[in-house]
Parts: C-alpha cells; sequence; structure tokens
C-alpha cells in the first residue's frame, strides 16, 4: 500500500549506518524463520494432504494425530519463540521510512524466496488495482503488478486468474505486463529483486537497454527485459557480430575492482545488474549511479577449437590477447614469446614489410607496460622484434592477417590453460582427500584442475581419465566425478548441474572425434580369420578408414590398428576415449581392472533388469526344438567355463555377433541344403543389423532377399529365419542392432506365420516386449494367417519404408483422365483388394473388367487380381533385372515405373449405365485408339465426333476450338479419314455442328461414347502384326481382340476380315517376337503365326477374357 501511495509513510527515518541489503536482511529472517523450519513445512504438507483426503480417510488418522498431538504442540511453542525474532525484524521495517526501491525489495524478494508467498502477493495488489480510482495509485500498482511478474511466476492454479485479470488491464500496460509474465514463465523466476533500471522501465513501459562491450574495442547494444538470461544476449551479440562458433564466449560484470562471469547458459542478466545496485547501497551511494559494466569475452576453449572456422570469432580473441598481453593480464614465459607475438601484432597492423621508424613509432602499444617499466632499453626490443618478424611464417609466405591472427590464438589456447578456465566454486565432500576441502573447480581445454585459494594447483584430471560425470540434487547439490582409476570425487557446489553439463560437452566432444579406443574385453573372432584383431582387456586400439567415436556410436563393429595389425573388431569390446592425443601408459593400465567402465552410463536404456526377467524367451523351446550346443572354452576374466548342456542350449538362443556353422532347428539338419541355406540366412541377418562387417547393401532389399527368399521357398526354412530373428533379439544390449532385428521381425510377420508351436511362442515373445513394432506385429501376424503367404521376399519400397520407421505405404496411381491419387499399399495387399478400394473410393458401379497395370520402360504389364502387389513388382524387377543387366539398380528401376488402374476387359460396358466410369475411363481411353485410325467410320461420323471431342476438352471456349481447328485436326479426326476432305471444309463442318451441340464437357463425353458402343471394334485393343500363315489376308494386319472375340481387320480399309469367338480359340502362345494363335478343333483346325513385340499382352487379354467368361458361365 505504501508503494502504491495507498497508506501514510513512517516518521521514524531510516538509521544512515545501516546499509544492508533489502534482500540480505529478508534471506536471514526469514532463514531463522520457524515457518521456513523442517518440522513446520511438514506439518503444512499433513495439512494440505488432510484436505485432499475422503471423510473415511481421515476418520483412520483421528488415533494417530492425538498421539502426535503433544509433540506438535512442542513444535508450534518452540516455533512462536523462534519466530519473535522475525516479527520484532517486520515491525522494525513497518516502522520505518523507506524509500520506492526498498518497499520493492521488500515485496519481489519475498516472491523470489517464499514461493507459498507468490500467490499471496499477487491477490493482495490484484485486490488493490480492482475498482482502484485514485490515478496515481493505480499506475502506481500496474507498475508493482508487472515488476513482480518479472521476478517470479504465479502458481499453476493461479495462473490463469492472473492472465485474465493483466488482459482487463490498461492499454498501455497490459501487453507489456503480459509479455513479462509469458517471459517468466519461460525462463522460470529469478534470484534477485527488481533493479533500479527495472523500475525505471517499467514506469516508461520499455525494454531495457543494455551496452556490452566488446573485445575489439566496440560497443554494441543490446535490448533485454527482466527474464533475459546470458545465454540468450549471447546469442543476440552473436547474430549482430556474425559469430558462428559461439562456445566459450561468455558475459562478465565488472563493478569498482569486482568482477563476476555471467556464463552463457540460464543465469538472469538483470539479476546481476540488481547485485551491483545492492553492492552500491551497501558503499552508501544510491543504486542509480552503480558504475557496473559488462563486457564479452573468450572465457573457454574446446580441446578441439580450430581457429580456421570461424574468422570472426578469431578476430575478437585476437583483440581480447593482444589487449591483455599489453596490460599485464596474460604474461609469457619468455621474452622470446613476447618478441613473437609483438611480431604478429605489427604484421596484422603494418602488413607483410617491416618499417624500423614505423616499429619505433608504436613500440610503446605493442610492448607489454609491465616491461616498459623495466630497465631494458626499448632498442633491444626492436631488434627482437624485427629478428621475431623475418622469422614468422605469415612473413614469408605472405598470409592474409586472419592467419595471423591464427598463430596468436592457437599459442593462447595453448600456453594460457588456466585464465582460459571457467571457474567454480566447490567444497570437497568425499573422494580421495584434497590438501583443502574448499576448492575452486578450473575446467578448461586440457581438463578439470582443483585449485586453492593461493591459486595452487591441488589437483588435475585430463578428460581422458574421466569415465562418468553426474549431478545430484539430493541431499546436497553436488557434482561427482568418476576416473578410470576407480576414484570417485564428489564437490558440493550451487552451479553443480552446470559443472556436470560443462564437462559433459567437452567429453562428448572428445569422444566424438577420438580416434583412440582401449579394449574393455578379451576378444578373439572364433573363425581365428585374420581380418579380425584379437584384443586383450588395456590394449590401445587406433581406428583407421576415417572413423572415429562419433561414427562407432551407431555401429556394431569398427576397423583399427591394434599391436602393429589392422583388422575389424566389436564396439562392445571397447570404450572410446575421450581424448585427441595418443592416451599414456598408465591410463591403459588402468583398463586391465575389472569395472573401469561403470554401468552408470546405460542408465539411459528403458530396460531394467525385472523387465528382462519377464520377457519370454525361447530358452524352453530350445531345449526341445533346437539342436545341442557346442561345448565352449572360453578365456574370459582368466577362467576357464565348460557351460553344462542347459547353459550350452542356452546360447544358441540368445544375441550373438557371430556367424553359425549349423541351423539352430533340429529338424532342419536333416536337410543338408536347407542346413547350408540357414547358415547363410543368419549371416546375412548379421549384415542386416551390423553386427558382422559387410559391405552397403547395393540395394535396399539386396540382405532382406537373402534371409526371406529361401523360407518363403522351402517350409522347412521359414520356423528356423523366426528363431533367428528372435535370437538376434534376446537380450541384445546394441541398440542399433536391436532396432534393425525388429525391422525384420516386422518384416517376416507380413510374409509367412511359423509353425503352430512357434507361433505361440512368437506371440509370448511379442507380447512380453514394450518395442513401437510390437502391436503392428502382432496385427501383420493376424492378417497373414487370414490371407495366406507371400511367393517373394519384401520389396524394396517395403524395406525402404521400415527402415524409416513408417507403418503406412502410399502408392500413387494414375488414371487416364490424367488424374492420379495415393492409395495405401500394405504387404498383404493384393490386387484385387487395392481395385476394390480404388472402385469404392472413384464410387464406380462395378469393377467388372478394371485392373491395375505396371508402366515400366516400354513395355506394360496388368497385375493379376489374386497376386500380392508387392511380390508381383518384385518379379518384374527382379526379371528386368536379370534380362537388362545394365539396370543393377533397383532405386532406379523403381523411380522408372507407373502403375495405372484402367478399363482392361470391356465387358458390360454400357454409354450412361456408370457415369465416373464413362468420363475417367471408357472415354479417355477410347479416345487415342479412335484418333489413332483404328476403327471403320464415315465423314459424317468423323465431323460429329469433333465436334463433341472439342466440347469434351475445352466446352464454350471458342479461342481455345478455333485454335485446334487452324492448327492441329490430327487432334480431333482419325488419321486414315483426315484426307477425305480439306483442312477449310473440315472446319467449316466441325465448326458448324460444333455450335449447333451446346452441352457439358460430361454430356459430350458420354454421347462420343454412345456413338462409337455401336461399333463392332468399340472397347477393342488393337495390335498391328505381320503375318505369313494366312494367304487371304494382307502382310499387315490389325488384331482387335475384344468382348466379341479375336477380329481380324484389314490395316486399310478397316474391314474386319474374321472374327473368332473365344470358344473357337483352342490354343495360343507367345515370346519375345512373335504371338502363335490356334482356331478350332482337332479335325478343323486355323494356325496363325504373328510377328510382334505385343505378344505377351495379346496372350494375357485373350487368357483374361476367356477367364471372364468360363468364371460367368460357372456362377450361371
Amino acid at each position: 500500500m505504501r508503494f502504491m501511495g495507498d497508506y501514510p509513510e513512517s516518521n521514524e527515518s531510516a538509521s544512515d549506518n545501516d546499509r544492508t541489503p533489502v534482500m540480505s536482511k529478508i534471506s536471514q529472517t526469514i532463514g531463522r524463520s520457524f515457518t521456513n523450519r523442517k518440522e513446520y513445512q511438514e506439518i503444512l504438507r499433513d495439512e494440505k494432504k488432510k484436505l485432499t483426503m475422503k471423510k473415511s480417510d481421515k476418520q483412520r488418522l483421528i488415533s494417530m494425530t492425538l498421539k502426535r498431538k503433544t509433540k506438535l504442540l512442542d513444535d508450534v511453542r518452540r516455533g512462536l519463540v523462534e519466530d519473535t525474532h522475525a516479527a520484532d525484524t517486520y515491525k522494525e521495517w513497518t516502522n520505518k521510512r523507506t524509500g520506492n526501491l526498498e518497499k520493492l525489495h521488500f515485496i519481489t524478494g519475498h516472491g523470489i524466496l517464499r514461493t507459498e508467498l507468490r500467490d499471496e502477493i499477487y491477490a493482495i495488489i490484484c485486490k488493490q488495482l480492482t475498482g482502484n480510482h485514485i490515478k496515481a495509485s493505480y499506475a502506481r500498482g500496474w507498475v508493482l503488478l508487472t515488476l513482480c511478474v518479472g521476478c517470479f511466476p504465479p502458481s499453476e492454479k493461479m495462473i490463469n486468474y492472473l492472465k485474465a485479470f493483466i488482459k482487463t488491464g490498461p492499454p498501455g500496460y497490459a501487453p507489456y505486463c503480459e509479455g513479462k509474465l509469458n517471459r517468466t514463465l519461460q525462463n522460470g523466476a529469478r534470484s534477485q529483486p527488481s533493479s533500479w533500471l527495472e523500475l525505471i522501465a517499467s514506469k516508461n513501459k520499455e525494454s531495457i537497454s543494455l551496452q556490452v562491450s566488446i573485445p575489439d574495442g566496440g560497443e554494441q547494444i543490446v535490448l533485454v527485459d527482466s527474464a533475459t538470461t546470458s545465454q540468450e544476449m549471447l546469442k543476440e551479440l552473436a547474430a549482430s557480430l556474425n559469430l558462428k562458433d559461439t562456445f566459450g564466449f561468455s558475459l562478465f560484470i565488472t563493478l569498482y575492482d569486482k568482477v563476476m562471469s555471467l556464463g552463457s547458459e540460464k543465469d538472469h542478466v538483470i539479476d546481476a545488474i540488481s547485485q551491483c545496485e545492492q553492492y552500491t547501497k551497501e558503499l552508501g551511494y544510491h543504486e542509480k549511479s552503480s558504475p557496473w559494466s559488462i563486457f564479452l569475452r573468450k572465457e573457454i576453449f574446446t580441446p578441439w577449437h580450430d581457429p580456421c572456422h570461424d574468422p570472426e570469432a578469431t578476430r575478437l580473441i585476437y583483440r581480447q590477447v593482444v589487449r591483455g598481453l599489453k596490460n599485464g593480464e596474460y604474461r609469457c614465459p619468455t621474452a622470446a614469446d613476447v618478441a613473437s607475438l609483438i611480431a604478429v601484432q605489427y604484421y596484422v597492423d603494418n602488413g607483410p614489410k617491416m618499417q624500423k621508424a614505423v616499429l619505433q613509432s608504436r613500440i610503446g602499444e605493442y610492448i607489454p607496460t609491465y616491461l616498459l617499466k623495466q630497465s631494458e632499453n626499448p632498442s633491444e626490443w626492436e631488434i627482437k622484434i624485427m629478428a621475431a618478424f623475418s622469422n614468422l611464417i605469415c612473413v614469408r609466405e605472405k598470409l592474409e592477417a586472419v592467419k595471423a591472427m591464427e598463430f596468436i590464438v592457437k599459442y593462447a589456447h595453448a600456453t594460457w590453460v588456466i585464465l582460459f578456465s571457467r571457474f567454480f566454486e566447490g567444497m570437497q565432500v568425499s573422494g580421495p582427500e584434497l590438501p583443502k576441502k574448499t576448492v575452486i573447480i578450473a575446467v578448461n581445454s586440457n581438463g578439470i584442475f582443483m585449485i586453492d585459494d593461493q591459486e595452487q594447483i591441488l589437483m588435475e584430471l585430463s578428460f581422458a581419465e574421466v569415465t562418468l560425470v553426474t549431478s545430484e540434487t539430493s541431499p546436497q547439490i553436488k557434482v561427482v566425478i568418476n576416473t578410470v582409476r576407480k576414484e570417485e570425487y564428489a564437490f558440493v557446489s550451487m552451479d553443480a548441474q552446470n559443472i556436470c553439463n560443462l564437462i559433459q560437452y567437452i567429453l562428448d566432444g572428445l569422444r566424438k572425434r577420438s580416434i583412440y579406443c582401449v579394449a574393455i574385453q578379451d576378444y578373439k573372432h572364433p573363425t581365428g580369420a585374420e581380418s579380425f584383431l584379437v584384443l586383450k582387456k588395456g590394449d590401445l586400439i587406433v581406428l583407421k578408414n576415417d572413423l572415429n567415436g562419433g561414427k562407432l556410436k551407431t555401429a556394431t563393429w569398427g576397423h583399427g590398428e591394434c599391436n602393429g595389425k589392422t583388422g575389424d573388431f566389436p564396439t562392445e569390446a571397447i570404450y572410446v576415449l575421450p581424448t585427441l592425443e595418443p592416451p599414456p601408459a598408465d591410463i591403459l593400465t588402468s583398463f586391465k581392472k575389472d569395472g573401469i567402465v561403470t554401468d552408470k552410463p546405460i542408465a539411459k536404456s528403458t530396460v531394467t533388469t525385472m523387465q528382462r526377467m519377464r520377457m519370454h524367451t525361447l530358452a524352453s523351446y530350445a531345449e526341445e526344438h533346437f539342436r545341442a550346443g557346442r561345448r565352449l572354452t572360453t578365456a574370459q576374466r582368466g577362467s576357464m567355463l565348460v557351460p553344462a548342456r542347459r547353459m550350452s542350449k542356452e546360447e544358441l538362443w540368445k544375441y550373438s555377433n557371430e556367424p553359425i556353422r549349423q541351423p539352430l532347428l533340429q529338424k532342419v539338419l536333416t536337410d543338408d541344403n536347407a542346413s547350408k541355406e540357414a547358415c547363410r540366412i543368419f549371416t546375412a541377418i548379421l549384415k542386416y543389423m551390423g553386427d558382422l562387417p559387410a559391405p552397403s547393401a547395393r540395394y535396399s532389399n539386396e540382405y532382406t532377399d537373402e534371409i526371406f527368399a529361401g523360407a518363403l521357398k522351402n517350409d522347412l526354412l521359414k520356423d528356423e529365419v523366426y528363431c533367428q530373428i528372435m535370437k538376434q533379439l534376446t537380450f541384445n544390449r546394441l541398440s542399433v542392432s536391436e532396432e534393425r532385428g525388429w525391422e525384420l521381425l516386422y518384416l517376416m510377420t507380413g510374409l509367412c506365420i511359423p509353425s503352430v508351436n512357434l507361433l505361440v511362442e512368437l506371440q509370448n515373445f511379442l507380447k512380453t516386449r514394450t518395442h513401437p513394432f510390437v502391436e503392428h506385429c502382432l496385427q501383420r501376424l493376424q492378417r497373414t494367417q487370414k490371407v495366406g503367404p507371400r511367393k517373394l521376399p519384401p520389396y524394396s519400397v517395403e524395406v525402404e519404408a521400415i527402415q524409416h520407421k513408417s507403418m503406412e505405404v502410399f502408392h500413387k496411381i494414375y488414371f487416364p483422365d490424367d488424374s492420379d491419387e495415393a492409395f495405401e499399399v500394405d504387404s498383404m495387399t493384393r490386387a484385387i483388394d487395392l481395385c476394390k478400394v480404388i472402385v469404392s473410393r472413384l464410387d464406380l458401379k462395378s469393377m467388372d473388367g478394371f485392373s491395375l497395370f505396371v508402366a515400366i520402360s516400354d513395355r506394360v504389364f496388368s497385375i493379376p487380381y489374386n497376386t500380392f502387389f508387392y511380390d508381383f513388382l518384385s518379379e518384374l524387377i527382379n526379371w528386368i533385372r536379370a534380362t537388362k543387366p545394365s539396370w543393377g539398380s533397383a532405386a532406379q528401376i523403381t523411380a522408372n515405373y507407373q502403375i495405372f488402374f484402367m478399363k482392361k476387359l470391356w465387358v458390360n460396358t454400357v454409354p450412361e449405365r456408370d457415369p465416373n466410369a464413362d468420363h475417367i475411363f471408357h472415354y479417355h481411353q477410347e479416345l487415342p485408339k479412335y484418333l489413332k485410325g483404328y476403327h471403320k467410320l464415315t465423314k459424317q461420323d468423323a465431323i460429329n465426333l469433333a465436334a463433341l471431342i472439342l466440347r469434351a476438352r475445352f466446352e464454350d471456349n471458342l479461342q481455345e476450338v478455333q485454335s485446334i481447328l487452324a492448327h492441329s485436326l490430327k487432334d480431333i479426326i482419325p488419321a486414315d479419314i483426315i484426307k477425305a476432305a480439306s483442312s477449310s471444309e473440315w472446319k467449316k463442318q466441325i465448326f458448324a455442328k460444333y455450335g449447333n451441340t451446346p452441352t457439358s464437357r460430361e454430356h459430350a463425353k458420354t454421347e462420343f461414347l454412345k456413338i462409337i458402343h455401336k461399333w463392332p471394334t468399340f472397347g477393342s485393343t488393337f495390335f498391328e502384326v505381320k503375318q505369313t500363315t494366312e494367304p487371304t489376308y494382307p502382310e499387315v494386319i490389325l488384331i482387335a481382340i475384344n468382348r466379341r472375340g479375336v477380329n481380324i481387320i484389314h490395316p486399310l480399309t478397316k474391314d474386319i476380315l474374321a472374327t473368332h469367338e473365344y470358344p473357337e480359340l483352342s490354343n495360343w502362345s507367345s515370346g519375345n517376337t512373335y504371338f502363335h494363335l490356334t482356331i478350332g478343333n482337332i479335325m478343323k483346325k486355323t494356325k496363325l503365326l504373328c510377328e510382334t513385340s505385343q505378344g505377351y499382352k495379346m496372350d494375357d487379354l485373350i487368357t483374361s477374357y476367356t477367364d471372364f467368361f468360363r468364371n460367368e458361365s460357372s456362377k450361371k
């Protein structure tokens, strides 16, 4: 109320000697308050819990409550005594005259420190603003509300009410206040009360403008608000300075002789300013006169820092170093180093030519101040600098100035390691004892250093020595560092999370770039092949073939050099060292002990030990159906393990990354060919899952073909493949390998089902897993049981889809009217299923005669109704790959084919009976055949039909119609009749007919079909062929296959020479260059041999028509 001017100030003036910041007083008062004690907080939690209880539950607690009553009263009584101090402090505060900023600190300070008071503070302010008609009070109330929402958010219960209240506020403050609230909700509560700078900005409803000094001596203006973090501010600075590599750049704030890092993460910038203002107040000055300043500088390098990557960052670091060199912040170990650095500065400022006069005039700018004060003669420095200048690489090779800057940045990175560190305060609480408990933890590009208050290094850990870093918040906020020597250091620090994040970032970056690994277990490939490395625990492996730790992360096999030999090794047997340099011998020696690499990093795994125990495996099934396992002798952990029979069989049903020499199932052993195929399949599974080094697949389904083809041909192998895949998914700890194994199981369940006994095992196996594929696999099993097994392995599109985690595959289907639509096609979709879906979506009356076609290269193939869609595509692609070796890439073939849905058999086709079929299919399929001149017609027919074609294409667009008549008569008149009249006569008569047939596009198409439907050649598929067997026919004839039968047509007159109905046809066959038709029976038979490349299509059409009519007859 006093802040808003609604309550008079106390007459008692504040003591001039009391300069303690309000925030400090509040902290001390709250810290001693009983309400902040553990006992009171427990009581408060119990009371809240009771409020949510049912009445019956409360009754059951009565006896318990009575038993604790005495102790509770004791606690409260003691609290009342201890709260006397708090009451006195608050009484003293209310009886003292204070300034607006102090009042603001008192209000926002309580909101920051006491979360349970936040809603109360907001409720009081909103209450004072509701119905407040005093202009000054109302304005100050909105300023106060704006400052509070910039410091701490309300609870989730109140947030919507507060937002609704803010929206009803005055036009100037409502959006400003709402924006600040949203920003606080985004970045969290502050740790310091509002600053004087915020108070002024809130009164003016403005952003806060901060001036930031940058290393090159320039300044940048950045607009911030109450919630701005150093990370956000740094991001904005980076954008304006065109910085790409921002890591290690931090914001600092300085006040008098004190410097504080704001870092580059989640710390609030205004909190630091508020602290500076409070410190200024302690010194006896007003907050607004606090002489703080903010500057940007490079604080820490990454171990892999390369100045070439970001020239702008390099320029800023260079300027920071040369300024620090001048003022003595950075000191070189030798005079020669000083001379070299000054020589580089001269090169950057003055170019590649050394001029003594220029050097003499500027030497005072270059030499560090602390050296100028010493007695050494400047002329001696000139000689050293000139000598160093002549030896510079940038001078000899006349490099750009930025290359010279890179030299100084590299020197700074290598020389002043401790100075380029991020420092954190900490106190050791456990681990090997350090000389002092309270330390400064310095993290830099070389490692982690523990430093005391005298700047003495107490301990140094290189990153290669660190195996794990974690942070904990309970019971203490601490960071824990584990080393290769099985040591664990724990430090309490308010910055524990930041320390952990920074070290983890550097460790991850080093592992990603590292080429150095150490063996964590002995390994020898069972075959003893020389292409595999033999590893002993503690051996150093240097990665080869452009491999690094980052690439190994998603691989199951690596390639490297160990003990002078090069070969492959399993990634599960090694640990990637976080280092860019060869590790020292003592680190490698440490890995020879057990338990160096702890299991803590595996905490990310979603499968617990208990879950693994509940998972169904093939262990019991293997006892009865698997072959006996071989007895193995191993040398792991220095002991000889001779497994019992059960353990041997266990080994067969569990994951392995080694090829098998015999099938898993006993029943497969009886067939030599099946046994060999089973071993090849398992090797292909290892290759697909990445468990065995192998070249990349030439096409997406190369390995899946090898895995599934045998099982689809030989029923004996179906169970074998299922068992092999389940085996590889049992206790597989390699995430990439396991994921690929699930892809295989998903594909397999859409191909075939196992035997009855194994089906039960498979279903139990799936139901006890939590992988996203489980439900899909179970659904696919049910569908496969229903529709039957596939004949061929998954098509490339199926494999690529599941590799991209897509359970739905959509295929584009093209229609004769140049339209297309996408339809879902799954592994069990047959051609007839897809045809039914298309017919339904297009709202066609009947599916009779419609079919799917694959157009590929210069051929068109019809897909039989009962064939699986993907099986047909696979068969087609395999045939083309075999007949055209140049088409070795399945991806290229896939890209070149299209699927069409068209009328194939023109049965039950009557115009107007199915308008959609007429307009989408019949008209557009018949028009090209009509224009090619395959039908016999009169001139008047051509005129009538041309007019209808124009109506169907352009409707009433006379301009387009006249253009066609003038230039493209061939687009509306058949080629064989176009010479029956002159162009002008055609134009005149067609245009006249067009004018007399006013109709819509759809009606014109229907009328066109009604005319040609009367012709005997309607709905025909025409083939122009050469024949030599029938002397009465011309050498070249037209064969029209339609619902009537096979029609022989004269190519010039279009007369039908003969019609052979389907019952007359006794035999037909085709090849790449011929079609052979036999007409009649044994007593009287005629043969027609035709030369054509379309024989396969003629063969298919006749077969389809005869099958259709045979099926129709059987229905009757």
